[in-house]
Order: structure tokens, then C-alpha cells, then sequence
């Protein structure tokens, strides 16, 4: 069955993709979930005139998320934790927290953009990387420390 994509669906392509998917996955998987359109005459120029809209609202996108992580690198965040013996953290500082700290200076930036390695469990600056878009990416400092 030809299909066009609605949405993004990983391993499949992006959106206004015209893809040939089989009947069975896209009758009980992608149809009922509205991620698809069976392709026909009037489908297909219906989304390639969503596509060029979407094209130039993925370019200004772009250029506000380039423009968000220039000012992102030049930001750093203070995170105040209790501390324990030889100055390690009772608990982590997490996305969640880091998100935290963004909104309170200033930047409306989302926990699921945030990459950690692993939770910061220890005092001192650590560099964390911000995924804006996929191809935008900034790195963020973040300092951890004692709270008083």
C-alpha cells in the first residue's frame, strides 16, 4: 500500500514522505493512529503544499533554535545542593533540575532536550549538551554547588 507520512516515524522516513508500507501495518498500526494518508491524486498535492509551508516553518525554526543556542553558550546555570561527607551529593541534579534552572533564567528550554551522560553527582562545573533540533546542538555549564 502507498502511503504519505503525517508525521515522523522512526525507521520509516519524515514527514510528506510517500512510502510503500504493507497492508497489514498500515491497516492495523498507522491508519488508526492518523500517522498516515493512503496516497491518492488528492492527498498527494494536499501534503506537497503542506510540505513547502512546512519547509519554510522548519526554516524559521531553525534559525530561532541557532539563535537560542548562541545565547545558551553564553549562559551558565547555578544549581545548590546538600552535601555530605568529602562533599558528595545526597541526591543527583538531573534534567529535570537543569530544566529548573533555564526556566528561572530566562529560557523556555524542555527536560527531553537536556542530555546526560549519567546524573551529575558530584560539586564542581560540568558541560552539558542541549539537542534544540537535530541538527542544532549547545553546550551548557552548569555549576553545582554547596548549599549553605
Amino acid at each position: 500500500m502507498l502511503v504519505i507520512l503525517r508525521e515522523n516515524v522512526e525507521n520509516l522516513g519524515i514527514t510528506g514522505d510517500l512510502v510503500k508500507v504493507s497492508d497489514g501495518y498500515a491497516r492495523n498500526f498507522l491508519l488508526p493512529r492518523k500517522l498516515v494518508l493512503i496516497a491518492d491524486e488528492k492527498n498527494v498535492a494536499t501534503i506537497e503544499h503542506n510540505k513547502r509551508l512546512l519547509e519554510k516553518k522548519r526554516v524559521a525554526q531553525m534559525a530561532d533554535s541557532q539563535a537560542l543556542a548562541k545565547q545558551l553558550e553564553q549562559f551558565s546555570c547555578t544549581i545548590s545542593r546538600k552535601v555530605g561527607d568529602q562533599d558528595r551529593l545526597f541526591g543527583s541534579v538531573s534534567a529535570t533540575d537543569i530544566a529548573a534552572a533555564l526556566k528561572t533564567g530566562g529560557y523556555a528550554v524542555d527536560k527531553r532536550m537536556i542530555s546526560l551522560d549519567a546524573p551529575i553527582k558530584a560539586l564542581g562545573v560540568h558541560t552539558v549538551t542541549l539537542k534544540l533540533q537535530p541538527e542544532v546542538s549547545a553546550t551548557l555549564k552548569v555549576w553545582v554547588v554547596k548549599e549553605e
